[in-house]
């Protein structure tokens, strides 16, 4: 694997190698003192951030330093991007330094997969954390693993719904092309407005109703309301949402008792969730980033280091 640039496409083998070699990394570093594994020293991974982010930058920071790689981060506020210097340039500058992993998020969809292009040939491999409302691979593996550790490692007619701004979120789209290649039936629960044009084309299925789907579900992954994204009304207010929307402890009580909740975070409680079921024992919603490290671990694995070794 050369580069990871989005869900869509990705071998289901390829995915669950990733998964399992997370799996044994976790298992490798619990207990230990020093978690620190030998793997990826003298490698260089840089990590390139044009929005913010608290989760997975430094996930992918920790995941590096843990794996002995010299990671080295860039932001456009304190870089040459502020001067007006191109993505392009930039990333071929980083190439030129000795990078052999970016790790990108930015604001535009489709960002990932032209910077793989211009370092194709430098050698240097591409992470997508984030793309516009494009992608974002690394959060549905990291879902995917939480997912597993809750309810068994096979997903195969696994329940889940994906409720909220459907419309601008990258995850729930990378969430829908890993979660269905894995054998789950995935079902958007959103408001039409928070829908994307086409989504009846999509291997989903979709309601309006949270109320009648929360009952049959095996997981419930809330996605933020991505306000920053939204010039216009696409809904009446956030009571209103949260009303027809929110995962309250009334809803809660629908679930089945196997039921785990999630959210990629962060989260607006009180909007999205009810404060009582972010903190309950059945959201994994700390468990998702605890394994985030793991995951990215698992990735940059697979991308600089000999498949064939075992981590």
């Amino acid at each position: 694997m050369r580069h990871l640039l989005g869900a869509e496409g990705l071998d289901p083998a390829q995915a669950l190698a990733i998964l399992d070699t997370a799996a044994n990394l976790k298992r490798t570093l619990l207990g230990r003192e020093v978690r620190k594994l030998p793997t990826l020293r003298g490698r260089t991974v840089i990590t390139m951030f044009y929005e913010n982010s608290t989760r997975t930058r430094v996930s992918f920071e920790i995941a590096g330093k843990w794996m002995s790689a010299d990671v080295v981060n860039v932001s456009a506020g304190g870089s040459s991007v502020g001067k007006g210097e191109s993505l392009r340039d930039t990333a071929l500058t980083l190439a030129a330094a000795g990078a052999d992993c970016v790790i990108v998020r930015h604001p535009a969809s489709g960002a990932a997969q032209r910077l793989a292009g211009w370092l194709e040939a430098a050698g240097t491999s591409v992470v997508n954390a984030g793309d516009g409302t494009h992608e974002h691979p690394t959060q549905a593996l990291l879902d995917a693993a939480t997912l597993r550790e809750r309810l068994g490692d096979d997903l195969t007619g696994r329940r889940i719904a994906i409720v909220g701004d459907v419309l601008h979120s990258r995850v729930a789209r990378s969430n829908v092309h890993l979660l269905t290649a894995l054998g789950a039936e995935v079902t958007l629960v959103a408001p039409p407005t928070l829908l994307p044009q086409g989504v009846r084309n999509w291997p989903v299925a979709v309601s309006h109703d949270l109320d009648a789907e929360l009952p049959g579900q095996d997981a419930v992954m809330l996605l933020r309301v991505q306000a920053e994204r939204m010039h216009g009304g696409f809904f009446p207010s956030a009571r209103e949402y949260s009303i027809a929307y929110g995962l309250s402890e009334r809803r809660e009580a629908l679930l089945q008792g196997h039921a785990v909740v999630l959210h990629p975070g962060p989260m607006l409680r009180g909007m999205e969730i009810a404060s009582a079921v972010a903190d309950s024992p059945r959201a994994a919603i700390t468990d998702q980033v605890r394994n985030g490290v793991h995951v990215r671990m698992a990735v940059l694995y697979h991308l600089l280091a000999h498949e064939e070794e075992t981590p």
